[in-house]
């Protein structure tokens, strides 16, 4: 769904600085070769992770939901120079693109990459983070925040995409969608929790950003 009219979202786009060669390369390998590529964060989402990322100036990233690897690599474009960036995947079958990708992005060596369960994989993490991005299956999200924040720092934040849910979050709920419940349910957590400060902006499918205050 698409919530600027197309020209808005047009004129949006050519106003913001442009996909590196790479990208715009993973972005047409993805829409090729990939089961549901929408899934892909994409030019735009892609620039404001990167400007997110470059303002915050993390020594420590976690990704949730890696895919092919295009959010990973925007997201590595405002890590410290001996900065670490951490992302988990349930798909194997992706693994070798996105690393094939992190090669050719010259980040290789900060990437560790990691496939299964997150809810398994990041308490085994020693490292903390000071940027989270949320991109995986929508019933987890709640399970998610509650993982991984005592592992940020005050000030740290958590980027959750897909929370507006092609507009479902604000229509009559169906019984059996679990996955717009769970959206809906971590929306109101993060919103009603005192831990961090929070702000949904509706960029393309919607990013709940919050900051963590306590």
């Amino acid at each position: 769904m698409e919530f600027l009219p197309k020209n808005i979202d047009d004129y949006a786009c050519s106003h913001t600085q442009n996909e590196s060669p790479l990208l715009s390369e993973l972005n047409r390998e993805t829409w090729s070769k990939v089961l549901i590529p929408r899934m892909l964060s994409g030019h735009l989402q892609g620039r404001a992770l990167s400007m997110f990322s470059k303002m915050i100036r993390p020594q420590a990233i976690l990704e949730i939901g890696t895919y092919t690897g295009y959010s990973a690599i925007c997201l590595s474009e405002g890590l410290r120079d001996d900065g670490k960036l951490y992302t988990i995947d349930i798909n194997e079958e992706l693994e070798s693109m996105s690393s094939s990708y992190f090669e050719k992005a010259g980040i290789k060596d900060k990437v560790r990459q990691y496939v299964g369960n997150a809810l398994e994989i990041v308490p085994t993490i020693k490292d903390n983070f000071d940027l989270v991005f949320i991109d995986a299956d929508k019933e987890n999200y709640s399970n998610y925040f509650d993982i991984v924040i005592d592992k940020m720092p005050i000030g740290g934040f958590i980027i959750a995409d897909n929370v507006l849910w092609s507009g479902k979050v604000v229509e009559e709920l169906k019984s059996n969608d679990s996955e717009t419940k769970a959206l809906i349910d971590y929306n109101t957590k993060i919103h009603q929790s005192n831990r961090v400060e929070n702000l949904l902006l509706p960029v393309r499918d919607g990013l709940m950003i919050c900051q963590k205050v306590k």
